[in-house]
């Protein structure tokens, strides 16, 4: 499913350059537009491409409805010309660019986007609200998961988003390693696994603790989880095994300080005989609090807030320019804002033993393939059809392989240089 009439998540400007265009014909000049980061958002040593499955649906979608096109008229941002012209639009071109769940550095061509002016002109607002939000969110998560050294994540941030931004973050977060979302539409368009049980809410509508908790064990049976905070957490643990026994499948804690109430109610927890009841920790867990937790006798974690707004880096930082017209290289030259022209092509190179060691960007031509390099661009849209797609399972198993390969500085969650160098080879 995608969002309907997507057409108008666009900008003003982008009408007016294709009315313009088309007075003077150059709407209908071939070029290519590409997506890259001049940088990464501060601390980070990667990105993760992430929201083009999402993405190439809403192209697919990408028309102007009468009643958008009466808009459009009616209030002076086209002329009849344009309104004509858009009228019958549809995206034509081709769009190529790195798999979903591939890493990206500063430099790396992630997405092509390729056809007239006036057909891929429309598409920038689109292409970067999908994959700067989700990016954004694959790269916290990936970082979320790799500080939880195995243990499951719940994605939980739902009522901090807008509501199919919600949506988005869950996928995105999945496809980084998140094992649930508590999101019911992305496991129902996604095939996410969700998980839920109950707030502090329906223990403070019972009368006392142990009467919520048996309501609730009556309900879900034992396997769920019972929340233990709402008043004191100890008194919480012996209520639910009284109520529950020592087979409860966990407990979660959302509050106070994680670190020591964990190692204190694992302690209760055996003390009671309920030596196979997990524990779940939640409340403002971001990749640093999870790494904090590591020696703690944790075993899931639900990351809100920190997911949803990608930890703090809530852009991947990502533009879409225009790099070549009619075939001839184009470059902006602006001040800490130059680009490379020319359409690129990017392989990863690798050592014998897997590990990558650089990216190579060539302008206008195809890197000189050595034995362990990797071609990183696949086509996502050819002659305005969508081509088939990687399963969000496939992209998820391939973020998950390309973590392995870099080396292993560029998981640290502190501030450094990028994982890997990217070198690009301007056209001669």
């Amino acid at each position: 499913m995608s969002i309907h009439h997507p057409a108008l998540l666009t900008d003003h400007y982008e009408l007016t350059m294709v009315s313009a265009g088309l007075r003077d014909g150059s709407a209908h000049r071939h070029c290519v537009f590409e997506v890259f980061a001049r940088r990464l958002p501060s601390g980070r040593r990667y990105g993760v491409v992430a929201g083009t499955g999402r993405l190439v649906e809403l192209i697919r979608d990408f028309r102007f409805h009468p009643d958008e096109v009466t808009f459009l008229r009616e209030s002076g941002v086209v002329d009849d010309r344009t309104a004509d012209w858009l009228t019958d639009y549809r995206f034509t071109g081709d769009v190529d660019g790195y798999a979903e769940g591939e890493l990206f550095f500063p430099g790396s061509p992630i997405l092509t986007v390729s056809g007239t002016f006036a057909e891929c002109v429309l598409l920038e607002t689109l292409v970067l609200s999908v994959l700067n939000h989700d990016s954004a969110i694959a790269a916290a998560a990936a970082r979320m998961v790799t500080a939880a050294r195995g243990r499951t994540l719940i994605e939980m941030g739902s009522r901090r988003a807008h509501e199919e931004a919600a949506v988005a973050a869950a996928r995105a977060a999945y496809l980084a390693g998140f094992g649930y979302t508590s999101n019911l539409a992305a496991g129902a368009r996604y095939g996410i696994p969700t998980a839920g049980t109950a707030a502090h809410a329906y223990t403070l509508l019972h009368d006392d603790e142990p009467a919520a908790f048996q309501s609730q064990i009556a309900a879900q049976g034992k396997s769920t989880t019972l929340l233990v905070d709402t008043y004191d957490i100890s008194e919480g643990i012996r209520n639910a095994i009284s109520v529950a026994g020592p087979d409860l499948r966990a407990i979660r804690i959302d509050s106070g300080d994680l670190s020591v109430l964990a190692h204190q109610s694992r302690q209760l927890l055996d003390s009671l005989g309920a030596t196979e009841t997990k524990i779940i920790v939640s409340g403002d867990l971001d990749e640093y609090a999870i790494a904090a937790l590591a020696a703690e006798p944790v075993d899931m974690y639900g990351a809100g807030t920190a997911v949803v707004t990608g930890s703090g880096a809530p852009t991947a930082n990502l533009v879409y320019k225009l790099v070549e017209v009619d075939g001839r290289p184009v470059v902006k030259r602006s001040e800490n804002k130059a680009t490379v022209g020319g359409r690129k092509t990017a392989v990863r190179r690798h050592k014998p033993t897997g590990t990558a060691t650089e990216e190579i960007v060539v302008s206008q031509g195809v890197p000189d393939r050595q034995p362990n390099d990797r071609l990183l661009q696949r086509s996502y849209v050819v002659g305005g059809e969508p081509a088939p797609l990687p399963t969000l399972e496939e992209s998820r198993d391939h973020l998950r392989q390309c973590l392995i390969s870099i080396p292993w500085e560029g998981l640290k969650l502190s501030a450094g240089d990028p994982a890997l160098p990217v070198t690009v080879v301007p056209t001669t």
